[in-house]
This record gives C-alpha cells, structure tokens and sequence, in this order.
C-alpha cells in the first residue's frame, strides 16, 4: 500500500517480509490484524490498529498526521479527522499501557504526528531458535569411518532400539525446552466467584495473614436507628460472619497486621470526631483509637500494614506548604509517630496505599487532576526517595489500593470505564505493558493475599444503582413526583430549554455516555451527540434554545462542543486553552463560560470566550469551578473543600466574594440552579433534601426532601413550575468476589 497526500507519499518498509511484529512483552500480527501481550489477545479497535501497523513499518520516524489520515479515512468521508485520530491513538496508549506524558512506545510530535521509539526484536527463526544449519556452511563433523568387525557384528534389532531411545530423549529436551523459553499463550482460565452474598454493599477487603478469612466493611446490618459500615470477619469456605465493631460510619477500611492477630482500620464519618485509625483484635474485642485523621470522602480510607508489622500506611490532610488536599504517610506502631512520605509534584491528593510483600516499595493512587478526571499510579521506596509514576488514566471514580502480584514485578488495580463500569487491569512495572483481566467486569478494591495465591475485589450489582430523571410541581411540593425519563440505564443533568419545550440531558443508554434531548414532557428522546469519548455531559442551553453547549473528552483533555438541534452535528468550540469543560451560556447568548486549569493541575478557574469561539478571560481566582450567570449579570461558581463546596459570585462590577448566608453544596454534581429570587441547592450534609435560598432575605427554607439520594443536576422551568432532578432508583449492591489458585 502506497500512502499520499499532497505530493507526500511513504511505501511501508518490510511489509511483505513480516506477518509478526515483537516488540517489548506484544506482538503484533499484520495479517490477522491483533495485538497480543504475553500470549493473550488485547482488545483494540480497526483504526488504532491501522495507527500501529504504520509506526511499527518505520521504527524511529516520523509518521505524519497527514499520512495517517488517508491510511484510516477516505477523502470523501466526512468525519473530524483531529478528534478521530487522537481517539485512535488514545485507544492504542491504553491498550499498550502508554503515557502521552511519559512514553516508552509511542511519542507524540506537536502538530506533527507520531513516532515509534520502543525496541522491535528480530523475527523468530528457525535458524534463532537452533533448529537447523544456515544453508550453505561446512559440516565441522569429522569423516565417517567404516564400521569396524565388532560393530558390523551388532544386532540390528540393538541398534534400533538406540537410535529410538535418543530420539525419543531429543524430543523430550525439546519439549520442555520450549516450554521454559516460549511464553505459555492458553494460561488455566480464572473464575471468580462470590465470596459475600449479603444485601447492601461489602467494600475494602482485605486477607488475613495465611490467606483462610477475608476482612471487609458492610452495611447491611446497622444498629436500629442509625446506618452506615462496621467491620466484619469471614472464613474462605464458610458462611459463618463475624462482626468487630459496632459504630456504624461513613466508610470503615481495614488491614490486617502480619501476625494475625489484630485488624487496623481506617473509620470516616462526614464532620464527625471519631475519623480516624484504629486498631481492634482479629478474633474480637474493644477497639483502640491510635490517632485522629482528617479524610473526606473514600478519597484517603484505604489503609495497608507492612510486612514487618511496624509501619501502617495511611492518607491524611496535608499541611506542608505548597501541598494540595491529602499526603501519606506511615505511622509507626510501636510509637505512633508519623513519617511523611516523598510526594511527586503532579500530585494533588495521595490515596488508597499498598506495600509490597517485600516491603521494601509502596504503591499509590495519585489525583493530578480534577479538571481532566485524572489519576496516577506510584510507586516510592518505603525508606523514602523519588515516587515512580507507574501509569495514567482518565475515570471519574478512584480505584482502590492497587495491589501487588507475589513477586512484586506486577499491579493489579481497577480503572474506570465511563457508564460502562470498573475492570481490573495488571500492569508490569518495569515497561508498563498492560493487561486486562476479563474475568472481572464492575470491579474494583483489588487485594492479594500475602502468598500470592489468591484475588480479591469487589464487584458492584450492575442492575442497581439505576438513575432515572423525575418531575416536582414546586408549587405544589407535597404532591408526589413523577418519573418523566427512565431506561435500564443512567440519565441525569438534565436541564430545561429557556423556551420551556424540550430537555436535554445525559444518558448512558447508547453504550457510552451522550447528550440526548426530549420533549418537556419526557418524550421523543433524540440522541444529540455520538462521540463514544471517554465522557460526555454538562449539557446547557443557549438563550434561543437552538443550540447545546456540553464538554466532551474525545482527545486527551475535554473540550467544549456546541450543537445545533436541529442539525445535531457538534462542532467544538476553539479557544486558547487546551482544557474547558463544564460550559454555560451568558444570558444574551454572546460568551459561554466555562472551567479550565490550562493543563496546570490544581489550578482550575472561571474563563469565558466568544460564543463561536476565540480567546478566553480569566473571572475568577483559583480552584473555581462550575459557573452560570443570573439575570443581573453576576457569574456564580463553586469552590471545592474535599467532598463539599462554597458558593461563590462574581457580580458584573467588583471583585469575586463568598455568597452570605447559604451552606455548603455538595461539590461537582451540578447539584444547585439559579432563579431570579434565589437559588436551589442540595446542601452537602444532606444529601436527600431540596433548599431553597432568598436573595433577599438571605434565609434558607426547606422544599422537599427524597426517599434516595440526588444525583447529578438540577433545572427550573422557566415560568417557576417545575423542578428536574435526578434520583438514584435504588440501594446498589457490592459483593466481595474471590479469585483462587491466582498467580
């Protein structure tokens, strides 16, 4: 195949010479177009093959964004060819474990294109393999000699039979040979099977010492009056349960000390005293608090005892300076003194430890971004120095701790698939060559037991937990709501269009996350977008109610995109910045505003830009989130503090200041919505009940209050009538699944 394109023409090299491409632990068949990674056969789309194929053909050079244009696309197909390309080389990093910031394969050159920078290895032989003589060389054998009287007097039958014994012998070495130098491509299928079976949810596991019981959380069993997670103790092939603590709280984390005999565990209650480390005896008995700790969130729950039983890794607030959120940290069990660990410098928030068996090394999840849903995974020597960044990936929900294979070379951790749920991948250390494992669909909290044998985690029911959008008559809030858009899937943020007639909103029912629009009354659902980008949402309406504004992450950072309804074609919106995301419209339709750290993270503020697109201008300080404009002209946004935020505005002249009066909102789920007398609000402490704040008198009243939990979004009508939001369909359940003879 000849590719060109403007005079620009490239003939692949080696292309009839080669099927079989290795590279590190991959290969990569031309012919039947797969990948496989140690024998087992990766998942990667036609196009990032294509992708693939071109780089391996010419190792080390430059292969240009115009070439692979017309290797994956025809001139006459309409597609957006920037956004396609980044997705195909997105989809091709993941599959390959490779980093844009960091690659070991794949190299990006700005506006240019893409280079191959990873080692390929010779083509297997049998010359390579010392299966035959290169054609054409001298024997070095010395002459054959007549056979003397007393061989010529051997029986025939004696010499067969030693010619078969040496071919047999032959054979066999080779045999078993071939089984040490080639990987073995069909390992013994794994099955995981449920290891808890209780109503509610069974999080954080964690093995005791040899491996025979599991220690985990669970709700579904508080005391009368109260909810929330204890710990609990079960045997692998028993159903006999037994429970360590009775003070049910927020989330309970525990990990088991190497001799076996004590549990410690990390307890978070919402704004409550009692968050902190513990310790409790395995077989039962009266719990001791080691010290306090100020976590939010699952952000910092997860905990891990060292192999010699004297440190236990931990997550608390950092108060360093030029610190962000959460460090780790050991804290000594023979003392209770506390040794920070080195931090890296991308990182906001440290979270979910794990040591080595060895001990030597602790591996970590890392926060570099809340704008771009981006997390790391570390690993630093216990005995402190330079954190290693293992591998980057984009998910909204945080993995658990990852968790190490027995010989240490290896981490099994989960990564999130946007409406499609958690897997659990393994990554190699030394060259980040990634793995699914395709026994483990929803999961994520991976543990390993201390002999390496048997895998833990925790799998999410996918039949709960389903979000629906529903309807209140906010003049008449006693009367029941109405379910005004369902599926089997997830919908929500939605929000009214300012003529009153349709809604759109998220929704997963597609297979990936898309915007969609209805009618007011829920019905004739028309998908807007068809991205299939990591995620896609935040959809708000312009002042004409003809176009959509919504964020999308089709490359590696989100953009903004503006679609017609009627056409529906998104077209992203340009500007300076090479981040934006959750957008709104000013009120006369000139400026959408949006969020953006401008690829810094931590930095996030308020930016607004033309309409159709140009230069952006900063509204706000730092860590500024989520901004809409009232009838005034004044621009309110959020400010986060862990899992909570304060509202604040900047009004059309003067400077940014807290607005007086109302509590916090629950951060990041679009869980508040202006009016012109005020604004409606989920408060953070109070996750079921609707508020409303008065402008003008700066008191909060209550509105009405849910049987479940709000999720993301919330719209007004324009004449006051109505209220949108979105409401979890139900408790979903978690399981502990188990994983034997694991290696």
């Amino acid at each position: 195949m000849v590719l060109c394109r403007k005079q620009v023409c490239r003939v692949p090299v080696n292309q009839h010479s080669q099927t079989v491409i290795r590279f590190g632990a991959f290969e990569a068949n031309l012919q039947t177009q797969e990948v496989r990674n140690q024998g087992m056969r990766l998942r990667l789309p036609g196009q990032s093959f294509q992708v693939l194929r071109m780089l391996l053909e010419h190792p080390g050079e430059l292969v240009s964004r115009d070439e692979l244009h017309v290797a994956l696309w025809p001139s006459d197909t309409f597609v957006d060819f920037e956004h396609g390309l980044n997705a195909a080389v997105n989809r091709l990093r993941e599959a390959l474990g490779d980093s844009a910031d960091t690659p070991h394969l794949i190299e990006t050159l700005p506006r240019r294109g893409y280079r191959f920078i990873g080692a390929i290895k010779p083509p297997l032989t049998t010359l390579s393999l010392g299966l035959s003589e290169p054609a054409g060389e001298t024997s070095l054998a010395p002459p054959l000699r007549a056979p003397d009287r007393a061989q010529r007097a051997r029986p025939a039958w004696l010499t067969i039979g030693i010619w078969f014994l040496m071919g047999t012998a032959v054979a066999l070495a080779t045999v078993f040979g071939f089984r040490k130098v080639l990987p073995n491509s069909n390992p013994p299928a794994l099955t995981a099977v449920p290891f808890t079976a209780y109503p509610g949810q069974g999080l954080c596991p964690t093995f005791s010492p040899d491996g025979s019981q599991i220690a985990f959380a669970w709700d579904g069993d508080p005391p009368a009056g109260s909810k929330g997670f204890d710990l609990y103790v079960k045997v692998v092939g028993s159903e006999n349960l037994l429970r360590l603590t009775r003070h049910p709280a927020d989330l309970v984390c525990p990990a088991w000390s190497p001799d076996g005999a004590q549990i410690a565990f990390h307890r978070f209650r919402f704004l409550g005293p009692d968050t902190g480390l513990y310790v409790v005896p395995a077989l039962g008995g009266p719990e001791r608090k080691l010290r306090s700790t100020h976590i939010v969130g699952n952000i910092g729950a997860p905990i891990s005892w060292s192999p010699d039983g004297k440190w236990i890794a931990f997550v608390d607030r950092d108060t360093t300076p030029q610190r962000h959120f959460f460090g780790l940290n050991l804290l000594s069990v023979e003392t209770l003194e506390i040794t920070p660990l080195p931090h890296a410098e991308r990182c906001l928030a440290d979270h979910s430890p794990a040591f080595s068996h060895s001990g030597k090394d602790l591996a970590y999840g890392c926060i570099h971004s809340v704008e771009r849903a981006e997390t790391g995974i570390y690993t630093v020597p216990t005995i402190g120095g330079t954190p290693k960044l293992v591998t980057t990936f984009t998910g909204w929900t945080l993995p658990g701790a990852p968790a190490w294979t027995r010989d240490d070379k290896k981490l099994i951790f989960s990564h999130p698939h946007f409406g499609l749920g958690d897997e659990l991948n393994e990554i190699t250390i030394a060259n980040g060559s990634l793995r699914r494992l395709e026994f483990a669909n929803e999961a994520s909290s991976p543990t390993i037991s201390a002999k390496g044998d048997k895998l833990a985690y925790v799998r999410w029911d996918p039949s709960g937990n389903r979000i629906d959008i529903w309807r209140r008559d906010l003049r008449h809030p006693q009367v029941p709501a109405e379910k005004l858009i369902s599926s089997t899937y997830e919908q929500s943020n939605a929000t009214y269009s300012p003529d009153g007639k349709h809604i759109a909103f998220e929704s997963t029912r597609s297979g990936s996350r898309e915007i969609w629009i209805a009618d007011a009354d829920g019905t004739r659902p028309v998908q807007i977008s068809h991205l299939k980008a990591l995620v896609t949402g935040t959809p708000r309406w312009s002042p004409d109610s003809q176009k959509i504004v919504f964020d999308s992450r089709v490359s590696e950072s989100a953009q903004l995109y503006v679609a017609d309804i009627f056409d529906r074609v998104p077209r992203r919106v340009e500007t300076n910045l090479s981040e934006a995301s959750a957008p709104s419209w000013s009120r006369d339709g000139n400026w959408i505003y949006f969020q953006s750290d401008d690829g810094n993270a931590g930095q996030a503020r308020i930016y607004r830009c033309p309409s159709n697109g140009g230069d952006a201008i900063p509204l706000s300080s730092m860590n500024s989130i989520d901004a809409r404009e009232s009838v005034d002209g004044a621009v309110y946004f959020e400010k986060p503090l862990g899992h909570r935020s304060s509202l604040y505005v900047r009004p059309a002249s003067g400077a940014e200041q807290s607005v007086q009066g109302i509590p916090y909102v629950a951060w990041a789920m679009n869980l508040w919505t202006i009016v012109p007398q005020g604004i409606y609000f989920v408060p953070a402490d109070a996750s079921r009940s609707l508020r409303y704040f008065d402008f003008k008198t700066k008191t909060v009243r209550q509105t009405f209050e849910l049987d479940k939990e709000f999720s993301a979004g919330l719209s007004v009508s324009p004449d006051g009538h109505w209220m949108l939001y979105s409401e979890v369909e139900g408790e979903r359940n978690t399981n502990v699944m188990l994983v034997d003879h694991f290696e």
